[in-house]
């Protein structure tokens, strides 16, 4: 997608002119909103932009994005059939960890793309989606793999947990693990060989 056409993307959305975070809105050059069909049967909900997201206005788009792609092919997967959205659609400055309050003021904006898409599965890429969605405390690294009922968005709701792409970055160990859950993933909301073609729905939201 061209940048143009992104920026016109952005300008439908409900969050395009957000300034409720005043850290987040001095550190962006543009808000991220979700990429994908807005009837995939997978949501994957990250924790916010990194620096290359910000750059180019789409989810998952650097190393830990190359890692994602890799892993919904060994699946059966293609980023066009499914969603990816995030926690928080503002870089945090320094690519710290969004606070609370910066988590709650965007919460709204994550609860409609839900309620719209109203998927079959949700999948949390790694602590802080997971903690943010489940409203609990999460141990990532032994919850991962698992699928819990959640309520979100006002209905109940299945998620899977899992790491951040990025952890296979820096320990490799957790790449096998991570593969697995993806193509659990696929199997789980039945988004494997849907035949679909999201691509042409892209930046709807």
């Amino acid at each position: 997608m061209h940048d143009r056409e992104r920026g016109h993307a952005r300008r439908k959305s409900p969050s395009a002119s957000c300034e409720r975070c005043p850290a987040l809105v001095e550190s962006r050059s543009r808000i991220v909103d979700g990429v994908g069909p807005t009837d995939a049967d997978l949501l994957f909900v990250g924790e916010g932009p990194g620096a290359q997201e910000d750059e180019e206005g789409e989810p998952f788009v650097g190393r830990s994005g190359d890692v994602l792609d890799d892993a919904l092919r060994d699946a059966g997967l293609a980023r066009a059939d499914v969603r990816i959205t995030n926690c928080v659609r503002c870089r945090p400055p320094d690519n710290r960890d969004p606070t609370t309050e910066e988590l709650s003021n965007c919460r709204g904006h994550l609860d409609a793309e839900i309620d719209r898409l109203d998927p079959d599965l949700i999948v949390t890429l790694g602590k802080v989606p997971s903690e943010h969605l489940l409203d609990r405390s999460v141990a990532i690294t032994a919850e991962s793999g698992e699928v819990v009922d959640a309520r979100i968005a006002g209905a109940s709701r299945r998620v899977l947990l899992s790491v951040h792409p990025a952890a296979t970055l820096y320990d490799r160990s957790q790449r096998d693990g991570f593969f697995e859950t993806i193509a659990r993933a696929g199997e789980l909301s039945g988004a494997v060989g849907d035949g679909t073609d999201g691509q042409s729905r892209l930046g709807e939201f």
